[in-house]
């Protein structure tokens, strides 16, 4: 008998929920025979058969969340080992990081990004706790831990076997052994639940969010600025998201020091000569970011073909993760629903992000007359650690300069 357990599916993630079984028990697979489908916070992922044998026991049912670690399924006769478990991503998900990094390091993705390795990271303490062995972690805690100052020695892990897992992360800030803490008064439910509604817990995509959002609270000092573009020069039928995409690029080669990463710990930042923007795509389960790359390079049709593809795999979560990283830049055109003016939020490493509002006719001063025209609001909200407020607004006149043409 041989157990496969879950891998790390090459996301920084604890754990993975079953869609479906390909397989089922007394079957017969071979190696890298599609077993079944698990859902990430980021993408829908096939895992493939480790071994060549026939199926004696599928731990779980669609719905349930494995985590990383934990068993999976089990074989009888189980031969010929797969290369490593990094099989059970797809091969688009191994691809480099933009510029100079390393290849496998996951830099974006939902709304954050965390280090990719295909094992649980064991690390000997080193402080006074030598009895306790080495310590296990799943990738993303011990990079958050060290993020957020947090003695990952001084932790107990609630996965599997003691495995450290983000929420032992976030946890700790409760109990003031690290700068990471959470609300939790106000998730307490109330009496009477059957007028508040039962407590829902965030998962999937909803719960990559909140860690996320809570890294980018704790890690960047975001500064925001505000105008407007007067687009009242538009020919009719101008395409709203492809020209804020072509503004985007515009902006980046005038100051390109906003198409970059920043590097907190070590004080450096990566300025990228390519522009990979990730666009915020709200769907029923939560938010998603699909990258579109190369915008700098591509003429309209191609970056709406790009758009069009992007949102349709987001929506119906198809997207490879090779569709959800390495972003080095952001825009949420949220306007397309409503809302004016937003302080959107950086997400790390990445250090700005254009909120573009809804299109409004203004009453605007021309010459020696007054008349309505219409305008884009603009948020840029920029991570001042890096980002002088300088840049930020020659960045800003320089999108609005590009939108502001007729073609």
């Amino acid at each position: 008998m041989q157990r496969f357990n879950l891998p790390d599916l090459g996301e920084g993630l604890q754990e993975a929920e079953i869609v479906r079984w390909h397989v089922a028990v007394g079957d017969r697979v071979a190696v890298d025979q599609p077993m079944v489908a698990m859902e990430t916070a980021k993408a829908v992922v096939e895992v493939p058969a480790p071994f060549a044998g026939v199926i004696a026991a599928l731990h779980g049912k669609p719905g349930d969340t494995v985590a990383t670690g934990a068993p999976l399924v089990d074989f009888e006769g189980g031969t010929a080992v797969a290369a490593s478990p990094a099989t059970a991503k797809p091969a688009a998900a191994t691809a480099a990081t933009p510029g100079t990094g390393a290849p496998g390091t996951s830099q974006g993705g939902v709304v954050g990004q965390m280090p990719e390795t295909d094992e649980v990271i064991s690390a000997a303490p080193t402080g006074g706790r030598s009895g306790r062995g080495r310590i296990r972690a799943v990738p993303a805690a011990r990079e958050l831990a060290r993020r957020t100052n947090v003695d990952i020695e001084t932790l107990t892990g609630s996965g599997p076997n003691g495995l450290i897992t983000l929420d032992d992360v976030i946890g700790a800030g409760t109990s003031g052994s690290g700068r990471l803490s959470l609300a939790t008064s106000s998730m307490r439910p109330a009496a009477d639940l059957s007028e508040t509604g039962e407590l829902e817990v965030l998962r999937s995509l909803r719960r990559a969010m909140a860690q996320s959002m809570t890294l980018a609270r704790d890690n960047v000092m975001e500064c925001t600025v505000f105008d407007d573009a007067d687009i009242e020069g538009w020919q009719q039928g101008g395409d709203y998201t492809v020209r804020l995409l072509r503004a985007i690029a515009a902006g980046c080669t005038a100051e390109p020091g906003l198409n970059a990463w920043f590097d907190g710990t070590h004080q450096g930042r990566r300025v990228f000569h390519h522009i990979q923007v990730g666009i915020a795509v709200d769907t029923p389960d939560g938010l998603l970011v699909p990258v579109i790359r190369d915008v700098g390079n591509r003429d309209a049709a191609q970056l709406r073909s790009e758009v069009n593809r992007l949102k349709a795999g987001a929506r119906d979560r198809t997207l490879p993760p090779s569709d959800l990283r390495d972003f080095t830049f952001m825009l949420s055109n949220f306007g397309v629903m409503a809302g004016r003016y937003a302080t959107p939020v950086v997400v790390p490493p990445a250090v700005a992000i254009l909120g573009a509002g809804r299109i409004s006719r203004d009453v605007v001063a021309v010459e020696n007359r007054i008349e309505a025209h219409r305008r884009i609001p603009l948020s840029l909200t920029f991570d001042h650690r890096c980002v002088t407020g300088g840049e930020a607004v020659r960045f800003l006149g320089a999108v609005i300069q590009d939108l502001q043409k007729p073609v």
